[in-house]
């Protein structure tokens, strides 16, 4: 009996060990407009640790991430990102970080330039 419920144990730990990914693939969309914002949404998100790879894609709005789930999650990711300026769909930077990007980058107003370039 003793044997039996020492396995139970083991397979239980098991499972629960394997459910977080090491490497997992997800996507978020983070608000922004150019090269500027792509630098500072990456850096942000690197910066967290857990996040292995980071690419934001500035026409999509589309931040691909590779994570440690041992290490961070989703929600720390977006908090990061939400701290330097950038709003996500569940979360939304402060006023005060959002008025700490470069005026080029203010994607919550309409500006006319689109380009993604800066001279």
């Amino acid at each position: 009996m003793k044997k039996i419920v020492l396995a139970v144990l083991m397979v239980l730990v098991t499972g629960v060990t394997f459910a977080q990914e090491k490497n997992k693939k997800l996507t978020m969309e983070v608000d922004g407009k150019c090269d500027m914002c792509k630098t500072r949404i990456e850096r942000a998100a690197l910066g967290v640790k857990g996040v292995k790879y980071a690419m934001w894609d500035i026409p999509s709005h589309e931040l691909s991430l590779i994570i440690d789930e041992r290490k961070t999650d989703p929600m720390q990711v977006k908090a990061a990102l939400v701290a330097v300026g950038h709003d996500t769909k569940e979360l939304k930077a402060t006023q005060e970080a959002y008025d700490g990007v470069h005026p080029c980058c203010k994607y919550r107003e309409d500006n006319s330039d689109d380009s993604g370039r800066h001279n």
